[in-house]
């Protein structure tokens, strides 16, 4: 298979798993092109997908308000700004570019990619930004929103990525037992400096009661809460 018929069939596969195929199939590639394969591809300045991110953060805040202010009616603006935020950040974003696999799609430079760029949370965010930008001028902003509901809003209820974890934790215990303290242990890290993965246990008092992993301690120390409270939610549940 030669280069371009493989670019076409990487193309048509991303396309069946976003359920949106582009008229110009060339501007999705333009979301995919990283800076680092441009550079290394001696292409001309704004052939990467950075003015595509661009484009796509301001589609994806502007859907994004839209839906906090719908969903959630008694909401402060400060709040919802707050909202809105954690919505559109990094980590979110990150985890919903998993779900759809994009990391596999990207095209990179051969030193970003063999430094484990595909999973590498802040280039998975901007290529989110940049497909939902590439969606936008290629099928205008219906389409783009039905993918942002669709891959980022519809998502959130199921995995709690709306809200900030350790905070609901904090407010959980704080409900429940007063006079318990949310530690967090780190548990180890593995892998080479670029690429380490971080394992974080957090306990309540004297009880460990979640565990998480991520690429940063920050993210595991969130999947670590989110544990504990899919953990606790079960025993009351139960009771």
């Amino acid at each position: 298979m030669n280069i371009r018929k493989k670019t076409e069939s990487i193309l048509v596969e991303l396309e069946c798993k976003i359920k949106y195929q582009f008229c110009d199939p060339t501007i999705l590639l333009h979301a995919l092109t990283h800076s680092s394969y441009a550079n290394e591809m001696r292409m001309q300045r704004g052939d990467n997908n950075e003015r595509l991110e661009f484009l796509g953060d301001a589609v994806l805040e502007l859907v994004t308000s839209e839906y906090v202010y719908k969903e959630y009616k008694e909401v402060t603006e400060g709040d919802l700004t707050k909202f809105r935020a954690s919505i559109v950040c990094e980590q979110t974003l990150s985890a919903c570019a998993r779900d759809i696999g994009l990391g596999q799609f990207l095209l990179l430079g051969k030193g970003e990619d063999s430094s484990g760029g595909r999973g590498r949370d802040s280039i998975l965010s901007d290529s989110m930004e940049a497909v939902i930008g590439a969606i936008y001028l290629d099928g205008g902003f219906t389409n783009a929103k039905e993918f942002i509901h669709k891959f980022i809003l519809d998502n959130l209820n199921n995995k709690d990525l709306f809200f900030d974890s350790k905070t609901i934790l904090q407010e959980i215990v704080q409900n429940d037992n007063h006079n318990q303290k949310i530690h967090y242990r780190l548990v180890s890290e593995d892998g080479p400096d670029h690429h380490k993965t971080f394992t974080i246990a957090v306990s309540i008092g004297s009880e460990e009661i979640g565990c998480g992993v991520g690429r940063t301690k920050k993210a595991a120390e969130q999947e670590a809460a989110y544990q504990a409270i899919q953990k606790l939610r079960s025993k009351k549940e139960k009771k």
